[in-house]
């Protein structure tokens, strides 16, 4: 029976057994490893996976309330290891990873800041100072997550959709990108610019609003900033708005560029 299987059965039934327990250690071992993730691209399409976010909510069922440490948490959540062979630099300041959470090799972790479980980093990635990158994000390959952005993460219900922030993103100081938002390739966000699913962005280059059919999906090379719209009900008003202004060119690549000496 494959682990997927394994869980959803666990899942759906009321009982406990001390071989569950196993189970869920062996799914914790693989969302650490990234072999398994809440969210993977397949075909050019996110897909979301259920169960992964069911196994979470497994280890808080299972868990007990225990000191460990200076914490106090379920016992199932311990505090993550990072060894100096994962080649990840772990900045001493008040930092915290949950386990569960996958850390790509080079990734640079700057103090304090708090990663979830479920949660995906990719390689050469830096999450700065104050940083949150929420239960089950997903965080690409090369992005820059300046100090105080805030990475929503999901648990419940099921079927939500994580925040997924793909390679070579530079997100700004302060963002907020929350509630299933999609910041796709090589976007850039100003500091300031906060993005939930029911955020109205307007894309100056081509004179429109995105589509929110399937969640706020920010396209490749753009390049946001904070912004405002007059208020429909009464125009003396305005409401928040971010705003596409252009799409990555020369200037924008200089500006955003990541040290490989950091790394």
């Amino acid at each position: 029976m494959t682990l997927e299987k394994q869980i959803e059965q666990i899942y759906s039934s009321s009982e406990y057994r001390s071989s569950y327990l196993e189970i869920f250690k062996i799914f914790l071992e693989k969302l650490d490893s990234g072999e398994i993730r809440a969210a993977e691209k397949i075909k050019g399409e996110w897909q979301i996976n259920d169960w992964v976010k069911k196994g979470i909510i497994l280890g808080f069922r299972f868990g007990k309330i225990t000191k460990m440490g200076n914490f106090i948490d379920k016992d199932t959540f311990p505090q993550k290891q990072l060894t100096p062979q994962k080649k990840v630099r772990l900045v001493p300041g008040g930092s915290s990873i949950r386990i569960g959470s996958h850390i790509g090799k080079n990734v640079i972790l700057m103090p304090p800041m708090f990663v979830n479980v479920g949660a995906f980093i990719g390689e050469n990635s830096m999450i700065d100072s104050h940083a949150l990158v929420g239960t089950c994000a997903q965080i690409g390959k090369n992005v820059h997550l300046s100090a105080a952005s805030q990475i929503g993460g999901v648990l419940e219900p099921i079927g939500a959709k994580p925040v997924i922030i793909e390679d070579d993103v530079f997100i700004g100081g302060n963002c907020g990108i929350y509630e299933g938002v999609i910041i796709q390739k090589k976007a850039i966000l100003a500091a300031g610019v906060i993005i939930t699913a029911g955020t109205p962005v307007f894309n100056a280059v081509k004179n429109e609003f995105l589509s929110q059919k399937n969640g706020i999906i920010i396209p490749e090379n753009a390049v946001v900033v904070p912004g405002s719209r007059p208020l429909q009900s009464n125009p003396k008003f305005s409401v928040y708005c971010p705003i596409i202004i252009k799409y990555r060119d020369e200037k924008t690549e200089s500006s955003v560029v990541l040290e490989n000496a950091l790394r």
